[in-house]
């Protein structure tokens, strides 16, 4: 399956984390969404929303000051 990117750098919390529960609505289960972020606060912000949604959040990085989050698509 492939792999959506959402770019919301620059983006100041909540909005990085609004936004990716926007596009996670519509893609499929087990798809996998890529965030890329600037604002270090979407660290917390993304793992209390991933437990919370039951979204599964597989990966978290960090490159030349840009987070990046990858996110599977929990079932319907």
């Amino acid at each position: 399956m492939s792999e959506t990117l959402l770019d919301v750098k620059g983006m100041h919390c909540p909005l990085p984390v609004l936004r990716a529960n926007r596009a996670l609505r519509t893609m499929a289960a087990g798809a996998k969404l890529r965030v890329l972020a600037t604002d270090r606060a979407a660290i917390g912000e993304f793992q209390s929303f991933c437990h919370e949604s039951g979204h599964a959040l597989l990966a978290c990085g960090e490159e030349a000051g840009v987070l990046s989050f990858v996110i599977r698509a929990r079932g319907r």
